[in-house]
């Protein structure tokens, strides 16, 4: 098996180690290859794993060929429908549509006025700061938080963005996540594994995130009924959706508390989230027997000629 990374990921992917020492535990081969790497005969891998490709978001159609190119060679994990759906985040707008309580967002596109479109959202907008962020990002890069008062730096934000044919979402900053931070649940082959806490990663004040790999303090914790509640209906969802037949490799669903106190879906992660194995002693092994179920199903599958 392959877990996929990239140049710039290296040194940054703390996942990369402990995943690799597990998966030999459990009797998997696996070689850690960048995604971009020319020599790679990605056929010769039972399957394809992606980790840390974490230069995606400013290669995204190369990225997606290159995920194409893999599905018809081998089996990619998460599958391809999955990856181009989950790598531009309008795909809240799809969760939402069925119900799923997500962060209120707004969506801008390349072709709207952005001062036009941020107007119509300060008006409905029921907090005193908001975020401005692209639609396919990772680590906060090009992110940052502003007060109202700040609407025309705002909207120069949105008109950058905009110039390079970028989306743009705009959701209200739920301050509770300067006291509570933001809980990211993760799941393995479609079951719990363990939940952290990411602390707030936008002071107030500060200018354009570029770190594509910011991570900031994360720290152990239980996550409580009514977020694994919502994490499990977000899955749920996503299996209606996608029409997936067999549960998903991995699965990061990051929640912030909305200003009633419940939480909202801020980002679904089935891309190439980070698992955070070193919070949660353990976890890493129960992703590599994950994963040789999976590969061993697979097996049984092309003998048996059924799935």
């Amino acid at each position: 098996m392959a877990l996929v990374t990239a140049v710039a990921a290296t040194g940054h992917d703390d996942d990369l180690v402990p995943l690799l020492d597990a998966c030999a535990g459990a009797g998997l081969y696996v070689r850690a290859v960048a995604w971009d790497d020319p020599t790679v005969n990605w056929g010769r891998f039972d399957a394809v794993l992606l980790r840390s490709p974490w230069d995606y978001t400013e290669r995204l159609p190369d990225f997606l060929a290159w995920c194409e190119q893999v599905d018809q060679a081998t089996r990619l994990l998460n599958p391809l429908n999955v990856v181009r759906w989950n790598t531009d985040k309008h795909y809240l707008g799809d969760l939402a549509a069925i119900g799923i309580s997500i962060v209120p967002t707004a969506f801008v596109e390349p072709e709207d006025e952005p001062m036009e479109a941020l107007g119509a959202f300060l008006a409905m907008l029921s907090t005193d700061e908001f975020v401005v962020k692209p639609a396919v990002s990772a680590g906060a890069r090009d992110t940052q938080r502003y007060a109202r008062a700040q609407d025309f730096a705002a909207g120069n934000h949105i008109a950058r963005l905009q110039a390079q044919e970028r989306g743009v979402m705009l959701q209200p900053y739920l301050s509770g996540v300067d006291v509570a931070g933001e809980a990211a649940l993760l799941y393995f082959g479609g079951q719990f594994s363990h939940a952290v806490r990411k602390a707030a990663l936008l002071p107030a004040g500060d200018g354009v995130r570029q770190a594509p790999m910011a991570m900031g303090d994360i720290r152990a914790r239980d996550a409580t009924p009514a977020e694994h509640h919502l994490a499990e209906r977000v899955l749920a969802g996503v299996a209606r959706l996608l029409q997936l037949e067999v549960p998903l490799a991995y699965a990061r669903v990051d929640l912030l508390p909305g200003t009633d106190g419940l939480p909202r879906l801020l980002e679904l992660e089935l891309t190439e989230p980070s698992l955070f194995f070193a919070q949660a002693p353990g976890s890493a092994d129960r992703f590599a027997q994950i994963l040789t179920r999976m590969l061993a199903d697979d097996t049984v599958r092309a003998r048996t000629g059924t799935g």
